[in-house]
């Protein structure tokens, strides 16, 4: 058999596309383990070689923070594997995250020349990342970037999700003190309480904010920027000379209708809160307490509708619904999910909306009236806008219901902080190249800015931030001995 690294580019093109070892969907819907197993080595270097090596490799450009994606490749299929990684690294604090959550369909992969050509699939660019990340988890590969020597100058970095994690260690790896404050009693943000186990094992989260401290971040929990300090604080009484804000967009969207108030209707955040950060499915080592439900419904049909749902399967629902006011070609959920629900065994009731919680006598969820739906003309969005069915009112009985209908910005913070500007929908206001907001030295970016998108654009906006925080430090200088701490 050829060698990966001695095929031709005619030959590498004739590879089909390596698809990553499942469990079966009959087990792990009843179990938190990770659905995917990853490659081996030889079906790394198999998939890497799909790769042509492009002399204008579009997937850099469609990668928001930049990869090599050529270049660690390419080091794949040479057993290069520490240089891979290492390769990674300079674009990336969290590549076993990233390979695992992030929407390469629509990034990298979607522009991979390979995948142009008919009938080609493209490059599995973000499934080479898991592998490589992965492999140097289980080998204790640690990252060998080089510290700058210390500025003096300290930086607050509210929130410890995506895009605070990534100015964290970038700081950090400038050279500066830097410190993350987290509300949570664990770091990781939304890869902690919004993803659940099946998809993003908690222990490759926990593995990667080690890596934050190995870089000389501290970080402290159970710190609610808001209350237990606020922004003027950090910034006046605290000596520290930037602020980043990346605390998320945590407030959840209702659908304001009658009965959201019944025992048994759940937003998915709390949902997914207590079974992921509080562990919930671990029951008896964790006592937090969730319905269960045994006829579960789930509204809306994003990635977080099918993490809630999946979540519901494994702890003991008998039926799962999706129920989505659009069609299937409308659901905004990444295509991989919605198959994995499927597989599993959620059910999907499309073009139908919901109008009322129905309760029984002692107050508890019984079921959902709702009527079918059309698609009219499209909204402003450019989708095909929802329009009611005369008289075709139905009736799905659940005892747990559960609202993924999309969060917002949570204004515990902003509501305390002069001088942040907010936008029409209560997003702070910053300048997308580098992240700076209308209060003198502090920046934002992630969901807090753009509303909920994904874990790879967060990090981008982090990783352009960090840059204009680190240019604003130097131009102040490395501090003096008689200058405030």
């Amino acid at each position: 058999m050829i060698r990966p690294k001695d095929m031709t580019k005619k030959e590498r093109r004739q590879i089909p596309r390596q698809l990553m070892t499942e469990r079966h969907p009959k087990q792990r819907n009843k179990y938190f383990d990770e659905v995917t197993l990853g490659y081996s080595l030889k079906e790394a270097q198999l998939e890497a070689a799909r790769c042509i090596q492009c002399k204008d490799p579009q997937c850099i450009v469609g990668c928001p923070v930049s990869i090599d994606i050529p270049g660690f490749l390419e080091m794949i299929i040479d057993h290069k594997l520490e240089d891979a990684i290492g390769k990674v690294w300079e674009s990336t604090a969290l590549p076993a995250v990233c390979g695992r959550v992030c929407p390469q369909e629509i990034q990298c992969e979607a522009v991979c020349v390979v995948g142009k050509k008919a009938g080609r699939e493209p490059v599995g660019i973000g499934n080479l990342e898991m592998f490589i990340a992965d492999w140097a988890r289980s080998n204790g590969v640690k990252n060998k970037v080089e510290i700058a020597p210390k500025t003096g100058r300290k930086v607050a970095v509210v929130g410890s999700g995506p895009a605070g994690v990534t100015v964290a260690g970038d700081l950090a790896i400038k050279g500066h003190d830097v410190t993350v404050f987290e509300a949570f009693h664990k770091a990781g943000g939304v890869l902690l309480y919004g993803i659940p186990e099946f998809r993003l094992s908690k222990d490759i989260v926990d593995y990667e904010i080690e890596g934050l401290r190995e870089l000389g971040v501290k970080i402290e929990c159970n710190s609610v920027i808001g209350r237990t300090y606020d922004i003027d604080e950090l910034l006046d009484e605290y000596g520290y000379d930037a602020v980043f804000i990346g605390v998320g967009a945590g407030l959840p969207n209702f659908l304001n209708i009658p009965g959201e108030d019944l025992t048994g209707v759940f937003s998915a955040n709390e949902y997914l809160t207590r079974a992921n950060l509080m562990k919930a499915f671990d029951f008896p080592h964790y006592d937090t307490p969730i319905i269960p439900g045994k006829k579960v419904a789930i509204l809306g049909a994003g990635n977080v509708a099918m993490d809630a749902a999946r979540t519901a399967l494994r702890l003991g629902a008998k039926s799962v619904k999706i129920i989505y006011r659009r069609s299937r070609e409308e659901m905004p959920s990444r295509h991989i999910e919605i198959h994995h629900a499927e597989e599993e065994g959620v059910e999907f009731e499309l073009l139908t909306s919901p109008l009322e919680f129905i309760g029984s006598s002692e107050g508890r969820l019984a079921g959902i009236s709702c009527e079918r739906m059309e698609l009219g003309e499209p909204d402003e969005g450019g989708r095909r806008r929802p329009v009611p069915i005369k008289d075709s009112q139905f009736f799905i009985d659940c005892d747990l219901a559960i609202i993924a209908i999309g969060t917002k910005a949570n204004p515990l913070l902003t509501n305390v902080t002069e001088g942040l500007e907010l936008n029409e929908w209560g997003n702070i206001k910053a300048d997308p190249k580098t992240g700076k907001t209308t209060k003198d030295r502090v920046w934002a970016g992630g969901d807090i800015t753009l509303g909920q998108a994904t874990v790879i654009l967060a990090m981008g906006m982090g990783r352009d931030a960090a840059n204009s925080i680190d240019e604003y430090l130097k131009s102040l200088g490395k501090k003096g001995k008689n200058e405030k701490n």
